[in-house]
């Protein structure tokens, strides 16, 4: 498989979407859909995904798609940085699509913009993780079908471990170090990404703390998330940081070009790199950082949604139930054949040969052993209101405990918006 193209936008940038829509009161807007939507190609149904760095991935879905023949099912492949603006401005329209993929969000369901699919999950429920069916539940019901789990943890050449006499990472300050003296002339000791953000939620849980609790109330603003914010600064401004990478931190180019000696990624890309550095490759999670916490693992990923504001939901709903729920085949085929992800089918994970072994059963022990799902309630002005803190404490020099003040308004104010 080849590197991911730098076209490709940031997996996890998705997560930031439609933030005036947020501020705004989630997707509340989407009310003026007349409901004559559907997309603009007539009677087909119109499917919208971002465009995924793996080689074919889109003619992948166009072939699912394809086989179908209850229904001429078209597919919009959105390349470039801005999936999310257009998803969320297209739902604004009556060129909306009639399915989509996206991560779940209170706000969508709120909202009434994505259908209750509890009929089709319901007979297959037990046999999906069940973290992926309780961040999908709301209220009883379940919205959207999962496709694909995606753990996010660090990749280390242990050829530069071994030449450095380090070894790998057990808490944040032991990352400090060992990105220290990793680093060379030629190789920064570790890369997190360009702007920070894939590490902010895996750092939390690594603290000890939350995002919400379990009565959705605040979770984040403890003294170990104080510490972890404090130790990030210290890493952001030591030198051995790559920073501004050619491509973000979903590709793996910084490790693969010999860049970085540590890099934070998803297992997508562990084909990718396995590609490039055969055996010169391990992983570990982000390393715990105070003694409270313990090492996390974000488990990201991708759900397929109906639009219940569609006149053809109904097809909708039955399409995604043919490929999502009873095309076991094609479910293993999306989630082994274009990089790793984990199935969030249980057999299908059970019987997946490609994670048995190596350096993928690796990543799944760790999705296993330390793995955090999505929070429902965890809205994108949530998700924007902490990058903000990233952005005044570790990139700037901002006070913590002030950032956190602030960010705990924002997030108060969204969850009076959403829970009273």
């Amino acid at each position: 498989m080849s590197a991911f193209s730098k076209s490709n936008w940031d997996r996890r940038s998705v997560l930031r979407a439609a933030m005036g829509l947020a501020a705004a009161g989630g997707l509340a807007a989407c009310g003026s859909n007349n409901g004559r939507g559907g997309g603009a190609s007539g009677d087909a149904l119109v499917q919208y995904f971002h465009a995924y760095g793996e080689a074919g991935t889109e003619q992948a879905i166009k072939k699912y798609a394809a086989a179908y023949d209850k229904a001429n099912v078209t597919t919009q492949w959105i390349t470039g940085s801005n999936f999310e603006s257009k998803l969320f401005a297209s739902l604004l329209t009556d060129n909306a699509p009639d399915l989509f993929e996206f991560h779940p969000q209170i706000q969508l369901v709120t909202s009434g913009q994505v259908l209750d699919l509890t009929d089709i999950v319901e007979p297959v429920k037990d046999d999906f993780n069940q973290a992926d069916i309780q961040s999908h539940t709301v209220d009883g019901k379940i919205y959207g079908v999962r496709m694909i789990d995606d753990p996010q943890f660090f990749f280390y050449r242990p050829s530069l471990f071994e030449k450095a006499g380090v070894e790998v990472p057990q808490t944040l300050d032991e990352l400090i170090e060992v990105a220290a003296k990793l680093t060379t002339d030629k190789v920064k000791g570790v890369y997190l990404g360009n702007t920070l953000q894939a590490v902010i939620r895996p750092m939390i849980w690594a603290a000890g703390a939350d995002t919400l609790d379990e009565n959705n109330r605040i979770a984040y603003h403890t003294d170990g998330v104080v510490e972890g914010l404090k130790k990030m600064r210290k890493l952001f401004t030591s030198g051995d940081l790559l920073l501004d990478a050619p491509a973000d931190y979903w590709d793996p180019s910084a490790l693969n070009q010999g860049l970085t000696a540590i890099q934070f990624c998803g297992m997508w890309a562990m084909p990718a790199m396995q590609q490039t550095l055969g055996d010169d490759l391990g992983v570990f999670p982000f390393p715990q950082v105070t003694d409270a916490g313990k090492p996390s693992v974000y488990n990201g990923g991708w759900s397929m949604f109906v639009n219940a504001k569609s006149d053809k939901a109904d097809e909708a709903k039955e399409y995604v139930k043919w490929l999502w729920i009873d095309q076991k085949e094609y479910q293993e085929d999306w989630a082994l054949s274009y990089g790793f992800h984990v199935p969030p089918r249980t057999s299908i994970a059970e019987s997946a040969d490609k994670l048995k072994s190596g350096l993928p059963a690796e990543g799944v022990k760790l999705f296993t052993d330390y793995g955090h799902f999505d929070n429902i309630g965890w809205t994108q002005a949530m998700i924007k209101a902490t990058e903000d803190v990233f952005a005044d404490c570790v990139r700037k020099d901002g006070d913590p405990e002030a950032a956190l003040d602030k960010c705990d308004k924002a997030v108060n104010t969204e969850l009076k918006k959403l829970f009273g």
